[in-house]
């Protein structure tokens, strides 16, 4: 007999799981007995072996299981407590599929399907699972069973089925789980040929108003659009998030088996995660789990074609995977040999660790160096006394649209987010032999992680020494009121809230002329097209006035 909780192998390859302190080694022997036994393919669990169960579970007092595989054969049996059982390590297939394994086990105060079963039920994606209830002389009473549902009208996650004598089973289980499986997989949105993008769920938790919830999910799944995730279903609790699971074990049990039902393979959380929440849930399941900063610094990876564009991302994701090295798993220490490297040396983590930092160090010498060079060409365009305006806003807002029809370029411009990551300069002629260099910077985004604003500062001093700020709007955001807000938080954060701004009401074109005027007078601002030159005038001679015409009152604020 084995240690408590230490696995004790049986037969056939199989396993004996769970406490079994305490128990007697003949008690073991029964135990161990199980793994040997035929449970039947057809049915969820021959009679006979329901009653060794039961009376198994009688004597000892302890909730008693097994798991059995498609064929019939018994794949591991385990003992818990009065009250719970711990399920053993099971393999997995397809993360759209069951795992081809059901588990029946004994409850000895004749309770039926309970919150614990349906979480391995979920968690495991089982084929089916089942609850023999313990009589007082041991034998089995009735049978309690629940399996997985496709995605329906009701938004049911399981079905709990009548509970049922053990000898008044169906032998039809076979062709049950197949045609369970079968609908699984109809009731799935079919892939176009080519299209291997990720699939998700969307998961927001918080305590914010209905509406503002509503503004960040659909953010999240701009992000995710941008970053080549398909999103499939969005979940949100309103609750105080919880700092080990983040949302409710239960809404997380939703989520899950919604995934199984879509086909998605990743969840996407609305959040910053801790490493402490991503073990948690990474324990739980094998989808990819991922957070609201992940999926930015992919959207940052995938536009970085610039050498000075891959360091800085490489940098934000060295700063923030640095503290997630801990959840890997750790081998023995291992000898480092020769002169001075004998003991026990340096773990595969503190050796990992080590490399990380020594590569942000580098990094960060290399984007020092990129901020030097930037400085200088600023200092030649001052030295011209070429007067600079820099386009800033909330990502997606039109900045690079903008740029390219004021100075006729052709600078990458699309409808996503982050689609310009470095500042790029263009000049603006005006009359009277007159010109000004105009910069594109990247978009700035509510809850902008540290990480990147610290691997981009130099391309936020792009802004410090600009003469005028260009504050594109969305006129045609619903939330563009939260937008304008984080946009000026970021400028104040970077210390640009006392430079020369103009409020750019962007895309009138989808909105109704008495929206425009009221956003022009909210944000005392100039409304354009961005595609559309003829706009640009009113636009043009504010610019003018205020870069040369007031350039000694701008010149003199704090």
């Amino acid at each position: 007999m084995g240690p408590p909780g230490v696995p004790v192998f049986g037969g056939c390859g199989t396993l004996l799981t769970g406490n079994t302190g305490g128990l007697k080694a003949s008690q073991v022997k029964r135990l161990e007995g199980l793994t040997r036994r035929r449970a039947g393919a057809e049915r969820v669990i021959a009679p006979e072996l329901a009653r060794t169960l039961t009376e198994l579970s009688h004597e000892i007092q302890r909730q008693v299981g097994v798991v059995i595989d498609r064929r019939g054969h018994v794949y591991a049996a385990t003992v818990g407590d009065a009250h719970s059982i711990v399920l053993p390590a099971i393999p997995r297939r397809g993360l759209d599929r069951f795992c081809g394994l059901r588990f029946v086990h004994t409850h000895l105060h004749r309770e039926g399907i309970n919150d614990e079963d349906l979480t391995d039920l979920a968690l495991l994606r089982l084929d089916w699972i089942a609850a023999i209830e313990v009589l007082e002389n041991g034998l089995p009473g009735r049978v309690h069973q629940a399996h997985l549902l496709p995605d329906n009208e009701t938004n049911a996650a399981w079905a709990i089925l009548p509970p049922i004598s053990v000898h008044q089973l169906p032998d039809d289980l076979a062709e049950a789980i197949d045609a369970l499986e079968d609908e699984f997989a109809r009731k799935r949105t079919p892939r176009r040929a080519g299209d291997d993008r990720e699939r998700a769920v969307l998961v927001h938790v918080s305590t914010l108003p209905p509406t503002q919830a509503h503004d960040s999910v659909q953010e999240l799944r701009e992000l995710s659009r941008s970053a080549g995730i398909e999103v499939v279903a969005e979940i949100v609790q309103r609750r105080p998030t919880d700092p080990r699971y983040v949302m409710g074990k239960g809404k997380f049990r939703h989520a899950l088996i919604k995934a199984m039902q879509l086909g998605a393979d990743t969840i996407v959380f609305d959040l910053n995660l801790s490493p402490s929440q991503v073990k948690t849930l990474s324990d739980m399941t094998d989808l990819k789990i991922l957070d609201r900063t992940q999926v930015i610094l992919d959207i940052f990876a995938q536009h970085a074609i610039t050498r000075e564009g891959m360091i800085q991302v490489e940098l934000a994701q060295l700063r923030y995977r640095l503290p997630f090295l801990g959840l890997r798993q750790t081998a023995l220490s291992r000898l480092t040999g020769g002169i001075g490297g004998r003991g026990p040396g340096e773990t595969r983590l503190e050796i990992d660790r080590r490399r990380a930092r020594e590569r942000v160090t580098r990094l960060e010498r290399e984007v020092a160096e990129l901020g030097r060079r930037r400085e200088l060409r600023r200092g030649v365009r001052t030295a011209r006394g070429v007067p600079t305006a820099a386009v800033v806003g909330y990502t997606n807002a039109g900045k690079s649209t903008l740029l390219n029809h004021l100075t006729d370029s052709h600078v990458a411009a699309q409808d996503a987010l982050f689609a310009t990551l470095n500042p790029v300069s263009r000049r603006l002629r005006f009359p009277r032999e007159r010109e000004v260099i105009i910069t594109d910077t990247v978009g700035f985004i509510r809850n902008l992680p540290k990480d990147l604003m610290a691997a981009f500062r130099t391309t936020f001093e792009e802004l410090h020494d600009a003469d005028l700020l260009l504050h594109v709007i969305d006129a045609s955001s619903p939330d563009l009121e939260e937008k304008f807000e984080a946009v000026q938080e970021l400028l104040t954060e970077l210390g640009l809230d006392s430079k020369p701004i103009i409020s750019v009401i962007n895309k009138i074109d989808r909105c109704d002329p008495a929206t425009v005027e009221g956003l022009v007078y909210r944000f005392n601002g100039i409304p354009i097209c961005a595609i559309d030159r003829d706009t640009f005038g009113p636009l043009l001679e504010t610019m003018e006035r205020i870069l040369w015409t007031e350039a000694p009152a701008a010149a003199e604020c704090p």
